[in-house]
């Protein structure tokens, strides 16, 4: 067999690992700035909650739009698009003063977010192959940084300069980083047959054929009602709980969490391509103990009474979600048709977020009920569902599903 010695293109993963840093920067940002916004504006955390909601719910019904355009259409000609878009409403988004404002300017950056993950990941399955889980391990880890990135600097000037300067910033970044995109970034293959085999619901009739699919698709909407819920209101209960200024919450909330999921992610990416070499399933099997084991540290995580185990908690709760994370797509893509794949994942993505969309809103109304610490602690369950699913599927219909290569 003759073997491929095709380089790693490191432009490619380079540009798309800038563009996810700002999409979830982008995103995080409101998060981190709540506790300020809310005083500002004056809103309750019903409404802060529902902001939130909104906009994950913006990216979940988007998402089977930008499946099926990523599959018929120019990945990069998606992907810049979207760049642009959700850079320039990020900056307006810094002249809102009140919630309808925040509510259309969030939803159009979360619509057009969503065009951004089915196109760049199917770019990466055709551009890296045998090293995909390498690759997505390495773009997966600007998620963390550009979460990071906003938990502190995007706290820090809104506590310091205002909610609507960092607002300003990060979306007039995210315009120059459209502009080297469009000269620098390669597109992906061109299939003269793809408009007739592509519709907008084509995805998720692909999806639902297969069990393995459905199954990971459960899964998945687990683990981002989880996130979701974890990354909109953790720096409100570390700034309320524990006494912390918004910066440090910002920081604190988002920093212990992703740099071990950073750790995770890149472990778990490079070994999931050696285990899979020997025997495919493993992908699988890797993700569902890591939600798994993932679950108690959720609970350490809203439970500590010190802010030493708190962040022992968040640390090892983002060690397992790396790995989890790490073979989100690669997992997908190994029981999906290279040709369908951005409108399968889209459909994914679809089913997760708009599950997803509920969490803000729900701790948002249990948290004066019976606050946030055992709001967030009862997110471990959705883990243990998740895990259990991607079990489901290893000894289920993996055999069956699965790709012939």
């Amino acid at each position: 067999m003759k073997k491929n010695h095709k380089k790693f293109n490191w432009e490619v993963i380079s540009l798309l690992w800038l563009a996810f840093f700002f999409n979830q920067a982008d995103r995080q940002i409101f998060n981190v700035a709540l506790p300020i916004i809310k005083l500002d504006l004056e809103l309750s955390d019903t409404q802060l909650g529902l902001i939130s909601s909104v906009f994950i719910l913006a990216i979940g019904v988007m998402v089977p739009v930008a499946g099926y355009v990523g599959d018929k259409f120019s990945k990069k000609g998606v992907i810049i698009f979207s760049v642009l878009i959700w850079s320039l409403s990020t900056l307006l988004t810094g002249f809102s003063g009140g919630i309808i404002t925040l509510i259309i300017l969030r939803s159009i950056v979360g619509g057009s977010e969503a065009f951004y993950a089915p196109a760049a990941n199917a770019l990466i399955g055709e551009k890296f192959n045998s090293k995909i889980g390498l690759a997505m391990a390495i773009h997966q880890t600007a998620l963390y940084a550009g979460i990071i990135g906003s938990g502190f600097l995007g706290a820090y000037i809104s506590e310091n300069y205002g909610w609507r300067t960092a607002f300003f910033i990060f979306g007039g970044i995210g315009v120059l980083l459209f502009l080297l995109m469009y000269f620098r970034l390669e597109d992906g293959k061109r299939r003269e047959k793809r408009e007739a085999s592509v519709s907008l619901i084509s995805g998720v009739r692909l999806l639902l054929q297969k069990k393995t699919a459905v199954l990971l698709t459960g899964a998945f909407s687990c683990m981002v009602f989880v996130n979701v819920g974890y990354l909109t209101w953790t720096p409100t209960f570390l700034h309320e709980k524990f006494s912390l200024s918004v910066t440090e919450a910002g920081f604190s909330s988002m920093f212990y969490h992703h740099i071990f999921a950073f750790v995770g992610v890149m472990v778990a990416g490079e070994l999931s391509d050696r285990l899979a070499a020997k025997n495919r399933v493993m992908r699988l099997r890797l993700q569902a103990f890591s939600l798994l084991l993932g679950a108690p540290f959720i609970i350490m995580m809203a439970m500590g009474e010190s802010l030493f185990w708190v962040y022992i908690g968040l640390g090892l709760f983002g060690l397992f979600r790396g790995m989890y994370d790490s073979n989100i797509y690669a997992s997908l893509f190994s029981v999906t048709k290279e040709e369908n794949r951005a409108s399968v994942a889209a459909s994914m993505i679809m089913f997760a977020y708009i599950i997803g969309s509920f969490a803000p809103t729900i701790l948002g109304m249990m948290k004066p009920l019976v606050g946030l610490t055992s709001g967030l602690a009862l997110l471990a369950v959705f883990y243990i569902v998740g895990g259990l699913l991607i079990l489901w599927a290893c000894v289920s219909s993996f055999h069956k599903d699965k790709i012939v290569e």
